[in-house]
């Protein structure tokens, strides 16, 4: 009977430890910022972003930089709790372009991240950033 309770816990025990660990590779913002980096492309001083910037729907949220669009222009980074969120942030950006040229801006989605970046961007720029997010996010 000791045996069979040994063998039980131990299963419960490295049930846990594969759980937790597949928590631990989850991609997050931070990842996705550095492996832009490392791809070449612009992304400094990252920033948190304040609440006011779509609040509890996400689970991050992080403002880049991009030295080349001019001073202080880049754009934003967020992951979000699900795709109802993500979709509501991005048909908020989408709309804001489609309402005034002056307002336009790339938008992004893969998995429940979302890139936004200034519309100065050029478009095969901004497919670079895609190109990252593509082999980064699963």
């Amino acid at each position: 009977m000791k045996k069979w309770l040994v063998i039980l816990l131990g299963a419960l025990f490295l049930s846990a430890c594969s759980n937790s660990s597949e928590g631990e590779n989850e991609v997050t913002t931070k990842q996705v910022i550095q492996a832009f980096k490392e791809a070449g492309l612009e992304a400094e001083n990252p920033s948190e972003l304040g609440q006011k910037e779509f609040g509890n729907t996400r689970e991050e949220g992080k403002r880049i930089l991009v030295p080349a669009l001019g001073d202080d222009a880049g754009g934003r980074l967020f992951k979000f709790k699900n795709k109802e969120d993500l979709e509501k942030a991005k048909a908020y950006y989408d709309e804001l372009g489609n309402s005034s040229p002056l307002l336009f801006s790339h938008t992004y989605a893969k998995g429940n991240f979302l890139l936004q970046m200034n519309g100065e961007m050029k478009d095969a720029e901004f497919e670079k950033y895609k190109a990252v997010m593509d082999k980064v996010i699963k």
